[in-house]
């Protein structure tokens, strides 16, 4: 079998024969295939619905491991194929809207960690390097999540931990600073796997009693891979340190209303108007039939999911007319999601405060738009190439102002669907005080895949980032509620019409991750890029001392 060569090992640690590590990882290609292969399939299999979160440090130690030692150019091929293996599945919700969709994305997103590949593998010359290699991982995702076209920040490595030892770390730092523990502790996992094979390998080529002997293979040796254990023990054990805020002992009552569609896939709304606005509608007089007569505590308000109306309530006197009665016989404010028109070509998708007695009121417009999915980029160019791009239609205008609406005795934090994946979204929006948050999602195109679980999750993680209570309201499933600590306490199914009344807590204590903001991610970026640059000055230093070796040289020679 052929072997790779390994140029430029990292440097040995003191007391070892120099490129110790350059000869324990001259494994043949087929090796570090496997490597991030393995590391692929641990971190799709830690995300939802399967939900495995421990595999999630073991799989960023695999996919570590396979581009380790090798110079960046090469390294990007291990990262390309981690990155396609996690990815492939992870993000088989894309297929609905087409297999070209989901394997374009796939191969756009997988670059990114190709690229975080070449980072770790030039880092790992350094001493700390898996707390480079980790910081690198959130300079990566800060990237995808920002480009192209706004960036996809899904399937992030902080969304497998909706509910784990991890978690408590959002508080601190957000997604980012879990995302860092998690990626913190696999390095730490890869170092003791590189721990001991050196201490093995030591022992079998000096013959050394691996119970006695100085050497990499006795007790000394140990030592560093104790160390190394030790660490990727002590980063999640730490999380229990995390301070959280106590219940603050009030409450509000919240009706979530899920009504069901008739349709699936790209046709999900149907092809007959009203059906979506009547499902909802009823089921609104539904909940107030039973408050009446006692079968369902009063609200003090109610949410109805994105796309609740299938008309635009602005424009339609007959939906604004059967939003207005289900609302008046509900008795108190509703929060309705509708797509509602901009100019003569423009959209945007908003929740509106529906008061029984003043009617729509104040509201909020949907600020992070999906690219293909509410407007498209190089729409000209999209329009050509794809005939599938014109099922967009109008092009959806972005949001200018933060989601605090009041609603009833509170004020909400209105996010709409894909924006609980933004950081910045939700995160303005919470340090407006808002209390609990709101999701409004319509997920009915991509019902029984695993972009549900997946987005449930992500309001997992928000909850105990920002100490509020997380309302979700979706179209066809998942509703939820998610306690601040990041725990569902009711859910429903899917593709079922489902509705009840939640007693949701109200906290208005702010997390040091709220008040940060994205300061802590940027000096983890900040550490990574640091580290990458200390490689390159450490390159030009080497270059330099070569160059001027020879000059002496040629002096001398002369």
């Amino acid at each position: 079998m052929v072997q790779e060569k390994t140029a430029v090992p990292p440097a040995a640690a003191p007391g070892e024969p120099p490129h110790r590590w350059a000869a324990l990882l001259s494994h043949p290609a087929s090796g570090r295939a496997a490597a991030a292969v393995a590391g692929g399939l641990l971190l799709f299999l830690s995300f939802p619905p399967l939900g495995l979160w421990f595999l999630a440090p073991f799989g960023v130690a695999l996919a570590v491991l396979a581009p380790y030692g090798l110079r960046a150019r090469r390294a990007v091929w291990p990262g390309l194929l981690t990155g396609l293996v996690f990815l492939l599945p992870a993000l088989h919700w894309v297929s609905p809207i087409g297999t070209d969709a989901w394997l374009g994305l796939t191969a756009l997103e997988s670059l990114f960690y190709a690229a975080w590949a070449a980072g770790s593998a030039l880092v790992s010359r350094l001493p700390l390097w898996p707390l480079w290699s980790a910081a690198l991982w959130v300079a990566m995702e800060k990237a995808r999540g920002s480009f192209p076209f706004g960036g996809f920040p899904w399937v992030r490595l902080a969304f497998s931990q909706g509910e784990s030892v991890f978690t408590p770390y959002a508080a601190v730092g957000g997604a980012p600073l879990v995302g860092f523990a998690v990626a913190l502790c696999g390095g730490l996992l890869a170092l003791a796997a590189l721990r001991l094979r050196a201490a093995r390998w030591s022992a079998s080529r000096a013959g050394r009693d691996p119970e006695a002997g100085p050497g990499p293979g006795g007790r000394r040796g140990r030592a560093p891979l104790a160390l190394a254990l030790a660490g990727a023990l002590a980063v999640p054990a730490a999380a229990f340190a995390v301070p959280r805020h106590g219940d603050e002992g009030r409450t509000v009552r919240i009706g979530v209303i899920q009504g069901n569609v008739p349709g699936r896939g790209m046709n999900p709304l149907g092809n007959e108007p009203a059906v979506v606005l009547g499902n909802h509608t009823r089921m609104l007089h539904e909940m107030a039939r039973a408050v009446r007569e006692g079968r369902m505590p009063k609200p003090d308000l109610v949410v109805l999911p994105e796309n609740s109306t299938d008309i635009d309530p602005y424009r339609s006197e007959f939906a604004r007319l059967q939003i207005d009665d289900a609302v008046k016989d509900a008795g108190v404010p509703v929060l309705v999601g509708a797509v509602v028109g901009i100019g003569e070509d423009g959209r945007a998708t908003r929740s509106i405060v529906w008061d029984p007695v003043t009617g729509p009121g104040a509201y909020y417009d949907k600020q992070k738009l999906v690219p293909f999915g509410e407007y498209t980029p190089l729409k000209e160019l999209m329009f050509a190439l794809f005939e599938r791009a014109a099922l967009v239609g109008k092009q959806s205008v972005p949001g200018t102002r933060d989601g605090d609406l009041r609603v009833g005795p509170v004020t909400v934090g209105a996010i709409n669907c894909y924006e609980v994946a933004y950081d910045g979204v939700v995160g303005d929006t919470a340090r407006t005080g808002a209390t609990p948050l709101v999701v409004q999602t319509n997920n009915a195109t991509y019902a029984l895949t695993n972009l549900p679980p997946q987005q449930l999750a992500m309001s997992q993680l928000r909850a105990v980032e920002h100490n509020r209570a997380v309302v979700t309201s979706a179209i066809t499933g998942i509703s939820a509620l998610v306690n601040p600590d990041g725990e569902v306490v009711w859910r429903t199914g899917e593709l079922v019409p489902a509705m009840d009344v939640l007693t949701v807590p109200v906290r208005t204590g702010q997390t040091i991750a709220t008040r940060a903001g994205a300061l802590p991610e940027w000096i983890l970026i900040l550490m990574g890029t640091g580290a990458m640059a200390a490689v390159a000055a450490r390159r030009i230093r080497n270059l330099a001392h070569s160059a001027g070796g020879r000059d002496e040289q040629q002096v001398g020679d002369a």
